[in-house]
């Protein structure tokens, strides 16, 4: 396919182009009349919380919507008429918003005003679950609440309905990265129309990408961040999968091949090299089902497609519009700028690699010291989830959980559920008797009297930390209320849960964890396998899964200091300290370790067709680093760039894979691509190419280069030099 299909597109563009363009403008008409809606809903199997909430939904019907809280604070308090007549007709004006069921008095409902007299919540009950609250009804109750808060009267309102109509809509992020990209490639290429292709394509792919997943969101449960997921991959991908292949159509033109020729060879290498790195990032994605948790496999799916769809516009689609684009490559070309990549041995990167090479131990033990230190904060690691408190203060959400604390105290915004399921009647009266016992737990604050459903074969209690959700304290607190009630309720007829968002979100992390390591050795084992029959090497898949792992766990250590300790936090906006999102380490592993094959497959392809023609291994890497360095340097920096621009998102969520992924690209494109690879593969020497004779038959081959193209070093004998054909 790789030596036949671009001179196919080359010959055929116009029906190649007809060919995407007849995908694509369906796939736009179908998306803009059934594109679902992005929720929030977020199951766990199997976990206590998950229970709790579906035997609530169950047993308590009228409940089974969402709720959200308003909160109002008047300037002379509660106890003012005035301030009650407001509050009254504010219920009256909640009341008449669509899909709004019922709307709690604060003055009847017991606890709703706080001891001060000063704060007051309003619950307003739905008919649906939040995602499924059409998003005028959101925006209304929003734009309502903006109306009534005025001078002397504070109003605001929390909960998954308003977090959801907060939720920042995709664009401006997604600008400032292509805004980004779009210099980036300028500086590289040094012409208008070569930087003009990339981002032509991305946009293609993303495009496509974007209709797939909003149209299938109409049939499952994705994320409410799932668009500035797709965004940041497709982006960051796409552009940097069609930089590989014009750079190197580029560099056969100015070899003096011709355009077909050029495009045929650009395809079969460094498209070649797009395919295997693409397919690395589709397994570590699809991986992501193993985190048990509906949302995040969905979500791993969606990126799936769209990388798989990044690459197919890359190897397919991109041949035909070189056939029309590549003779105006260099047109409007800025002055010393960019210019088709040669390999030459004069040039900086070359320098820098004999420079490397010539001390490989040092490099090797400064690099790994350097990445250890970056990777340091992981052990200080703590998965919860980020809270409406996390949120920027010009939310109202935020505002409502500051005012929430406030006047109830921290523990309000995370109220601890205790459900008991009863089988035998004989066990009412000892629920009933249960909030006495609760109250004298540490860190409680308050305990509410038991809600029995109709029937009595459940009741809820509510109770409420003195600490705040994301302090450990409150994570104490659930497990030593599921490790007393299970005790207590052993064979009496009723069965005791534990819920509410932040069990829910400590459930999460404890099943991440347990999951994790299995995740891991399931990607590791297939990237592995892949790069060994890529390369024919065993030490070059070790080297990878092992320098890709430091530059993760580096990633990993910046997001402990910025999020969680608030090293440097308030550059990125964030102005409170947390934990770091529960299913964050496996979805971000999933990424960046496919992203970061991308360079491993460019570069060490790069070395082996050096290797195979020359036989000589130091030279081999040098003149590989060399010739890939623009190439690589740019694709990186494009990669920061559109990864760095969602650190700016108001989500903190988002800001994390911002953090996150920018951060581990920049350390695999400098520590790892630029000191590691050149000092860890001239201390292996002819190693690097060495397979034992057996396992070379039994591996099957899926070449790095066009068949026919280079020669092999043989297997078994790494100190042979390379056969000639």
């Amino acid at each position: 396919m790789f030596e036949r299909w671009p001179r196919f597109a080359h010959s055929h563009a116009p029906l190649v182009l007809v060919g995407a363009v007849a995908v694509l403008v369906p796939l736009a008409v179908l998306w803009s009349l059934a594109a679902g809606e992005y929720g929030s809903s977020f199951s766990v199997p199997g976990s206590e919380a998950q229970q709790l909430f579906d035997a609530l939904r169950n047993r308590f019907p009228s409940n089974a919507g969402d709720q959200l809280t308003v909160v109002v604070k008047p300037a002379g308090g509660l106890d003012d008429p005035a301030a009650t007549a407001q509050v009254e007709a504010l219920r009256g004006k909640l009341a008449k918003l669509p899909e709004v069921v019922g709307v709690s008095s604060p003055f009847e409902s017991p606890g709703a005003i706080s001891k001060d007299g000063r704060i007051a919540r309003i619950i307003v009950q739905y008919d649906k679950q939040a995602s499924q609250v059409d998003k005028t009804a959101a925006t209304g109750l929003i734009d309502l609440v903006k109306k009534e808060s005025v001078p002397g009267f504070q109003v605001d309102a929390e909960g998954a309905v308003v977090r959801l109509a907060e939720r920042e809509p995709p664009g401006s992020s997604e600008l400032i990265g292509i805004s980004a990209a779009i210099i980036i490639l300028l500086l590289a290429f040094g012409s208008v129309v070569a930087m003009g292709l990339p981002i032509v394509t991305a946009l293609i792919g993303l495009s496509s990408g974007f209709f797939l997943v909003g149209l299938a969101s109409r049939f499952i449960n994705m994320p409410s961040f799932a668009p500035q997921f797709i965004a940041m991959i497709g982006i960051g991908v796409g552009i940097d999968y069609a930089l590989l292949v014009v750079s190197r159509y580029r560099e056969e033109v100015g070899r003096g091949s011709s355009r077909e020729d050029a495009t045929a060879r650009a395809i079969s290498t460094a498209g070649r090299s797009v395919f295997l790195a693409g397919g690395t990032v589709v397994i570590a994605l699809l991986g992501l089902w193993a985190s048990g948790i509906a949302a995040i496999g969905w979500l791993g799916t969606a990126g799936a497609v769209v990388v798989g769809i990044m690459v197919a516009v890359a190897v397919l689609v991109l041949p035909a519009l070189l056939r029309f684009v590549g003779p105006y490559l260099d047109r409007w070309r800025m002055p010393g700028v960019g210019g088709p990549s040669a390999d030459s041995t004069s040039g900086i990167a070359y320098r820098w690699s004999r420079l490397v090479q010539r001390y490989p131990l040092v490099c090797l033990v400064v690099s790994l010291g350097l990445l250890l230190l970056l990777a340091a904060p992981v052990l200080d690691l703590q998965l919860g989830t980020s809270d409406s408190g996390n949120n920027p203060t010009t939310f109202t959400s935020r505002r409502a959980y500051d005012l929430i604390t406030e006047g109830f105290g921290p523990g309000a915004n995370g109220p601890v559920l205790v459900g008991l399921i009863i089988d035998n009647p004989a066990a009412i009266g000892k629920v009933q008797a249960l909030p006495a016992s609760l109250s004298n737990f540490n860190n409680v604050q308050q305990v509410s009297a038991p809600r029995f459903n109709e029937d009595k074969s459940a009741a809820v209690i509510t109770v409420l930390p003195k600490s705040s959700p994301q302090d450990p304290t409150t994570v104490d607190l659930i497990h030593d209320l599921r490790d007393n009630l299970r005790a207590t309720f052993r064979d009496t007829g009723a069965t005791p849960l534990v819920g509410g968002s932040t069990a829910l979100f400590i459930d999460v992390g404890q099943q991440q964890s347990a999951r994790l390591l299995w995740f891991l050795a399931g990607v590791l084992a297939l990237s592995f396998l892949l790069l060994m029959a890529v390369f024919r090497s065993l030490l070059v898949p070790v080297k990878a899964v092992f320098m890709n792992l430091l530059s993760i766990a580096g990633s990993f250590g910046v997001l402990v200091a910025v999020f969680q300790w608030g090293w440097l936090a308030g550059v990125i906006g964030v102005d409170k300290k947390g934990p770091v999102e529960a299913f964050l380490p496996m979805l971000l592993f999933a990424v960046l370790f496919g992203l970061s094959m991308d360079y491993e497959v460019f570069l060490v392809s790069r070395i082996r067709e050096e290797y195979v023609d020359s036989g000589e291994n130091s030279e081999a890497v040098a003149r590989g680093l060399s010739v890939t360095s623009r190439v690589i340097t740019a694709a990186a920096a494009i990669m920061v760039a559109v990864f760095g621009a969602f650190a700016l998102s108001d989500q903190r969520v988002v800001k994390e894979f911002g953090v996150g992924l920018a951060c581990a690209i920049f350390i695999d494109a400098t520590v790892v691509r630029l000191v590691l690879v050149p000092s860890l593969m001239q201390l292996a020497g002819r190693w690097n190419w060495w397979m034992p004779g057996r396992l070379d038959r039994l591996v099957p081959r899926i070449g790095a280069e066009p068949a026919g193209s280079a020669r092999r070093a043989p297997a078994g004998r790494p100190e042979a030099k390379p056969e000639t054909p």
